[in-house]
């Protein structure tokens, strides 16, 4: 049987090769294993002819798995003028198809001579048996509508003939990096740029992760999505490497939120203070890096959520671990309690922590949902998301040359974000998993600041929040979007003529091939249109209203730079008439509402709402209404005012509204505690004796600092298995918490444990149902699929299984007391194959033990595919030999090139006297 369903292990139940009744709507996948479709092309023609390649990539493929596309080549005028599609087999979870365009349409005539967009539309399909009486335009079509949102989008521009370039005035590049004369000064300053705008430039990354969560992968083994806290590098090895190799000013390692516990899913054994201690962590060597070196930003953020069924965000300047998962005993594995999938609660719980984020990678359908619309608008969402991804390079890139071909297009997203309202500007990273930040590709972030402003986190996220970036392939060049003597980023009235002017620069002397302006207008839920191309400036005159508009230049070499958008809001001329105002508040606890009502005789633009005179939250379409935490307010009476704009920048602010706030009188007395213990062998008793003003809600029992149990009535009182701890002296506290999250921790006590003749175990989480805690493993092998059974529970590791060449492995590192008599080690095996010869060993599972180097010190056994069955069998060995070491448990699966075997290992166990 095949290991991998082609929608992945969690749902290889639910498909036969002869039947595709489920829809990518219905199905949700681990994040990084989504299916993944990128377009390179030439901007030039190469020989006369343009060559094209297509990747697609998915990474629970099987077999009967292909990636069904349409490549269009269209007009400036949206006609199709040549087609290319295919149904492609993905051949070991990837696969290339390389054209040949020769600059002609359909009928074989040569095409005039313009700019061309070559459009990629591709998504997964199953091959069924039926597929031999159908149509390959009948085919694709079936997976198109059969898989809408796995659907991927991609297009690039292409020259077909001579095309005079754009004429556009270049600006004095701006100073880049920052500079400090004085040796001793705690942050270095932005240098000028004589005679260019007063800003200074710094380029970077704000998306790339390290071992502290599935990054920092060295980049020989580095092959996609990787285990949680598996890698070898961590941040202070990334700030160095885009610092000293990558020439960047900043990077951001953006860890995923959700795997601080060690794991893809739930830890169930987490330990909160483990999680939170390594997130601090990565704050402190961030800080510790910026200290010495005042010329380089290091930022330490997260990235949130989960792709499928979600969408991933960055925070950039999160100072609390953000998390919605929760360990056995109910404590949130993280401090900031943030549901998983609600956008509308995490943008409520930035702005009450004053955080601001990035899209990432934004998805034109599918992510982000709120209400059931995907890239839905949130009032508070517009105040804090400040940035979107308009391009990446490839996440799992191994490119040291900064040439990578694989990448990445979002700027259909970022359109949709723009229509609807949010004020977001453009970012370009590379999500870097392996160990080569900053050097995949040239593309980069840029983000300006004022002249002169020290170079520190606080200044730099002030920047952002100003929407002053620019995304560019190409880390040496600038572009500065102004109008009308406003700088891109800012938002304005005007009235009369505007003029929008694309400031390039270039210090590696390139040259500007096209100049493309685009506008749109917030919340009309419309498509982003091309305004003009040609020159450097436009002038003209808006229609009344709100509008955005940014630039997109191409350089000579086909690399692209996209501008951060002005927000402008137009008024006919002469419009001196301020809005009418008034405010209302509902609630005194708990969320309240913030409304108001307002009018204008052109229109109003937007309404601000104001807390005793300290702004709370804005809203741009009516009904004009935020809503905020009253525990964010003191109880008593407070007042409320709203502000009122309209498009000629008239504003007129309401008569205050006074109301009350009556949170609650917080609870903040702790409890009372004492801890026992009982017995010293065997069965062992943890006791203890708490009390509250108002009532405890449970008891946590910690032995030597790690958390064991946790009791939740009285009398508090839990067993231990002695032979989980070693011999010797330890220390039991008992903590108390209360309703109110108040907590105490007891006196310690000192106990004592003999386990004299007691077998103690040495393997932690020896039944996988911890998912892969305290293992090392290839991607996939710690599973709960239900196509094979566990030996017991529902985990198991399971290696191998592809019918192809594959090697698979998961090894636990365990120390042998060099005092133990006994040490043996047990597992249940499992084989199951497919092939069906009785003499050939195929495919083969070595048990080994290796040294913390991962030299083999012993193989124990080898199975192979002569060993198939249909039920689990144990295996036991004496590993005394190896007392006083430090091994590896080691199981590596190795699988021929054509007939699948699986090796299914569970209840692992190593024990000794």
């Amino acid at each position: 049987m095949l290991k991998r369903s082609w929608i992945g292990p969690a749902f290889a139940g639910l498909f036969a090769l002869s039947c595709s009744l489920v829809t990518a709507a219905e199905l949700a996948h681990p994040d990084h294993a989504e299916f993944d479709a990128t377009l390179e092309a030439s901007y030039r023609a190469k020989n006369a002819h343009w060559p094209i390649a297509l990747n697609f990539t998915y990474p629970f493929a099987r077999d009967a798995t292909s990636a069904a596309w349409l490549l269009d080549a269209v007009n400036q005028e949206g006609m199709v003028v040549r087609s290319w599609k295919g149904i492609t087999p993905l051949q070991a979870r990837h696969a290339r198809v390389e054209l040949v365009w020769d600059g002609r349409g359909e009928s074989g005539a040569q095409l005039a001579d313009g700019y061309y967009r070559l459009r990629l539309r591709a998504t997964p399909t199953v091959d069924v048996a039926s597929d031999s009486r159908a149509s390959i335009d009948q085919r694709i079509a079936s997976a198109f509508a059969s898989f809408p949102y796995e659907i991927e989008e991609q297009a690039l521009d292409v020259i077909v003939g001579e095309v005079e370039p754009a004429r556009v005035a270049t600006m004095l590049p701006l100073g880049v990096g920052a500079s400090s004369t004085d040796a001793l000064a705690p942050h270095a300053k932005s240098a000028p740029a004589p005679g260019s705008l007063p800003y200074t430039l710094y380029y970077g990354n704000l998306h790339s992760q390290t071992n502290h969560s599935d990054g920092g992968v060295p980049l020989a083994s580095c092959k996609g999505a990787e285990n949680p806290q598996a890698g070898v590098y961590g941040p202070t090895d990334a700030y160095t490497m885009m610092q000293n190799q990558a020439g960047g000013d900043f990077l951001l390692t953006s860890e995923h939120n959700h795997m601080f516990d060690g794991s893809t899913g739930t830890n169930a054994s987490a330990n909160p203070t483990t999680a939170i201690n390594l997130f601090h962590s990565g704050l402190q060597l961030a800080s510790n890096y910026r200290a010495a070196h005042a010329s380089f930003l290091a930022l330490y953020g997260l990235e949130w959520g989960v792709i499928s069924n979600g969408g991933h965000l960055n925070i950039l300047n999160v100072d609390a671990l953000a998390e919605w998962e929760s360990n056995s005993s109910g404590q949130l594995i993280g401090e900031v309690n943030t549901p998983k999938s609600n956008y509308a609660s995490l943008y409520q719980s930035m702005n009450q922590h004053g955080w601001i984020g990035m899209f990432n990678h934004p998805a034109t359908s599918g992510q982000f949902v709120i209400g059931g619309t995907a890239l839905a608008y949130d009032a508070t969402g517009n105040d804090v998301m400040v940035l979107a991804e308009v391009l990446n390079s490839s996440a799992f890139s191994t490119n040291t040359t900064q040439t990578e071909t694989s990448r990445s297009s979002y700027v259909g997203a970022w359109n949709i974000l723009l229509e609807r309202g949010y004020h977001v500007a453009p970012a370009s990273d590379q999500d870097n998993h392996c160990a080569n930040w900053g050097l995949s590709f040239t593309n980069r972030t840029g983000v300006l600041m004022p002249t002169g402003t020290a170079l520190t986190p606080a200044n730099f996220y002030d920047a952002l929040r100003a929407r002053r970036t620019f995304a560019t392939e190409d880390k040496a060049g600038q572009v500065v979007l102004t109008a009308n003597n406003h700088v891109m980023g800012e938002t304005f009235a005007n009235s009369g003529a505007l003029t929008l002017t694309a400031n390039y620069a270039s210090t590696n002397g390139q040259t500007v091939q096209r100049l493309q302006f685009f506008e749109g207008v917030p919340g009309s839920n419309g498509t982003v249109a091309q305004l003009t191309e040609g020159n450097g400036s436009y002038t003209f005159t808006p229609a009344n209203g709100s509008h955005f508009y940014y630039a997109l230049i191409t350089q000579a070499n086909g690399l692209r730079l996209w501008s951060a958008p002005v927000w402008v809001n137009q008024a006919a001329s002469g419009d001196t008439t301020p809005p009418t105002v008034s405010a209302g508040e509902s609630g005194s606890s708990g969320t309240i509402t913030l409304s108001a009502t307002a009018s204008d005789n052109v229109g109003v633009t937007l309404v601000e709402f104001s807390v005793d005179g300290v702004l709370k939250g804005s809203d741009a379409g009516s009904p004009y209404s935020v809503t905020l935490n009253s525990a964010t307010l003191a109880n008593g009476s407070h007042s409320l005012t709203a502000k009122a704009y309209d498009a000629a920048g008239n504003s007129k602010t309401s008569t205050a509204v006074s109301f009350n706030v009556t949170n609650a009188t917080p609870d903040t007395t702790p409890p009372t505690v004492s801890a026992s213990e009982s017995g010293t062998s065997g069965s062992i008793t943890l006791s203890s004796t708490a009390s509250d003003n108002i009532g405890v809600t449970k008891v946590e029992f910690s032995i030597d600092g790690a958390l064991k149990a946790t009791d939740t009535t009285s009398p508090y009182s839990v067993t231990l298995d002695s032979a989980t701890l070693a011999n010797g002296s330890h220390s039991l506290a008992a903590k108390a918490y209360d309703a109110a999250g108040n907590s105490a921790t007891s006196i310690a006590v000192a106990f004592s444990i003999n386990n004299s003749g007691t077998p103690v175990e040495r393997i932690t989480n020896g039944g996988f149902e911890s998912g892969t805690g305290s293992w090392t493993a290839s991607s996939g092998v710690i599973t709960s699929d239900s196509t094979y059974p566990a030996h017991a529970g529902t985990w198991k590791a399971w290696l191998d299984g592809y019918g192809s060449a594959h090697t698979d492995s998961a090894y636990q590192s365990v120390a042998i007391p060099a005092t133990a008599t006994i040490a043996t080690l047990s597992f249940w095996v499992r084989v199951d194959s497919d092939e069906t010869s009785t003499t050939a060993a195929y495919d083969t599972l070595k048990a080994q033990l290796r040294n913390s180097g991962n030299t083999v010190l012993a193989t124990l056994a080898t199975y192979s595919n002569l060993d198939k069955g249909s039920s689990y069998v144990q295996h036991t060995f004496d590993v005394s030999a190896y007392k006083g070491q430090s091994v590896r448990v080691y199981f590596e699966g190795t699988e021929g090139s054509q007939i699948a075997t699986s090796f299914l290992i569970d209840d692992v166990s190593l024990k000794t006297q």
